[in-house]
């Protein structure tokens, strides 16, 4: 890992159709708030998409003081307008890596060859590897170089089928969420819907809902700080 001022990527989908229903895309709010927290502790925070270019955003709320920051800031701004594709991204610069959530992301993490190997990449060489509502699917398919899954026998958080019923989507996202990471071996650890929840197993950070975005922040933070002290 980098011996200056750490480094986090955030990743966003490139995905932007909620099987047919509206627009989705990266829930702004699950970037806005983490970038918050990176920033705050001196990290230099960096934004990939899947695709690369601009990525599509979801979740925008007017008058959220960390969402405007977010949006506003120049160097933020500049990086969104053309984020680099995921595949030309060299993780072995990156302590930590943050998938970001958003219902597009259901669509486009999982099937995504460079999601597994940024991640294997970056938790192989002892850095934390986080995600966030639907984030986590990301985990999914993620595979460490002994072919075992990242998330075998780790307990996680993510958007839970309640949640995922309580918005109305149970039948228009491609899987449940919670039941494929527990597929993959996952121990999965709800909370009540909406609340914040943040598991943390090893270096895998993990968070619910978007209420848990700037909590999986705060515990990236502190464990890489605990890792570097």
């Amino acid at each position: 890992m980098t011996q200056d001022a750490k480094k986090v990527l955030l990743v966003l989908t490139s995905h932007d159709d909620l099987g047919g229903l509206r627009s989705t895309g990266y829930y702004i709010n699950e970037a806005a708030h983490p970038w918050k927290v990176f920033s705050e502790a001196g990290f230099q925070v960096d934004f990939a998409s899947i695709k690369g270019g601009v990525a599509p955003q979801d979740g925008r709320q007017e008058g959220d003081p960390e969402q405007e920051a977010f949006l506003n800031d120049p160097n933020v701004s500049r990086q969104l307008a053309s984020t680099p594709a995921l595949a030309d991204v060299d993780a072995s610069s990156y302590d930590a890596v943050l998938y970001v959530g958003g219902h597009g992301t259901m669509w486009d993490f999982p099937g995504s060859d460079d999601v597994t190997r940024v991640g294997r990449e970056i938790y192989e060489n002892g850095g934390v590897v986080a995600a966030v509502c639907h984030g986590p699917a990301a985990l999914v398919n993620i595979t460490l170089s002994n072919g075992k899954p990242l998330v075998d026998g780790k307990r996680v958080a993510s958007f839970t089928n309640s949640e995922e019923a309580a918005v109305g989507l149970t039948e228009v996202v491609p899987f449940l969420l919670a039941d494929e990471l527990a597929g993959k071996g996952a121990m999965h650890v709800p909370a009540d819907d909406f609340t914040e929840n943040v598991i943390v197993d090893e270096r895998l950070v993990t968070g619910q809902n978007p209420q848990s975005a700037t909590g999986v922040a705060r515990e990236v933070v502190a464990v890489l700080t605990t890792a570097s002290a």
